[in-house]
């Protein structure tokens, strides 16, 4: 782990595979800027998910992606599987995003190690 002048720790860098604690700590330290994605279908959004995240379900995440988010921006995608997370993940780079991050066990790891979660519907 990266320091800055000597006494806080900086996180490391997006990584293409994070696990909950990678993005909890970018989120304690709050530099730079992230956007959480969660890929599962609005019902799952809707039952629990990782605060902050927005809602953009699979087969709509690249069209509404391009009108929220800049190509350079860091974005954490989760979904119900490993494996959906990963094609979200896919997808996102091919249409230009660079700083991309499947997130490893989604919501139900965020819940596992005491993360906050959010109910209800949140954009």
């Amino acid at each position: 782990m990266n320091t800055v002048f000597g006494f806080f720790p900086k996180p490391d860098p997006l990584k293409s595979s994070s696990q909950v604690y990678d993005l909890n700590t970018r989120l304690d330290w709050g530099e730079p800027s992230l956007t959480i994605i969660d890929v599962r279908d609005r019902a799952a959004f809707n039952e629990s998910h990782i605060t902050g995240a927005i809602s953009l379900p699979l087969p709509e995440l690249i069209q509404r992606v391009r009108q929220a988010l800049e190509p350079s921006r860091d974005i954490y995608v989760y979904g119900s599987t490993d494996a959906e997370a990963v094609a979200a993940a896919q997808a996102l780079r091919a249409a230009g995003y660079s700083q991309v991050a499947s997130l490893r066990g989604g919501v139900a790891a965020w819940k596992a190690v005491g993360f906050p979660v959010e109910r209800g519907m949140v954009a």
